[in-house]
Order: structure tokens, then C-alpha cells, then sequence
């Protein structure tokens, strides 16, 4: 399933920003879905819920801006704006 492969990249994308920049986890995460990516902002929330659930992006909020260009050339795509991050003050 074409939404599935865009969540899991998504998902693996975030991971690598939170432990890159020293992360615990991710408090906000910023998306962007293209026209023709074929996922409803309500859909979108509910499938990064379920597939979350374990990862450094479980539990973050969610802001989501929806495109209606088919033409752009991320139409497809889901992109990832921004993530908040809290930092691991420990290490």
C-alpha cells in the first residue's frame, strides 16, 4: 500500500532528525501532503498513531497542511516540514 511506504519513510526520517540532534523524542512534527499522496489529513493522523506507537514519534503533535496542487512536483509525497525535538539532557 502506496500510504503505508510514505508513513514508514516518514517515520524512519524523523528518527534519524531526533537522533541526530541528541533527541529523546519527538514533541512536534510538521508534514506536508501532497494533492495526489492520496491520504485525508484525518486518515494521515490516524495511520502515523497506529504506526508510532514504539518510535521516538509516538505521542508527538501533529501539524498538518494539505496541498492541492497536482501539479507540484512533491504531489505525490508526504513531506516532512519540521520536527520539535526534546533533547536528551542526560548524555
Amino acid at each position: 500500500m502506496h500510504e503505508l511506504s510514505l508513513i514508514n519513510n516518514l517515520l524512519s526520517k524523523i528518527d534519524d532528525v531526533v537522533r541526530a540532534n541528541g533527541g529523546r523524542r519527538a514533541l512536534v512534527v510538521e508534514v506536508w501532503l501532497g494533492a495526489l499522496s492520496h491520504l485525508s489529513p484525518d486518515r494521515f493522523a490516524d495511520y502515523f498513531v497506529e504506526f508510532s506507537r514504539g518510535t521516538v514519534a509516538e505521542g508527538a503533535w501533529l501539524d498538518i497542511e494539505v496541498s492541492e496542487d497536482m501539479n507540484d512536483s512533491n504531489a505525490q509525497q508526504i513531506l516532512l516540514r519540521n520536527i520539535e525535538v526534546e533533547i536528551d539532557e542526560s548524555e
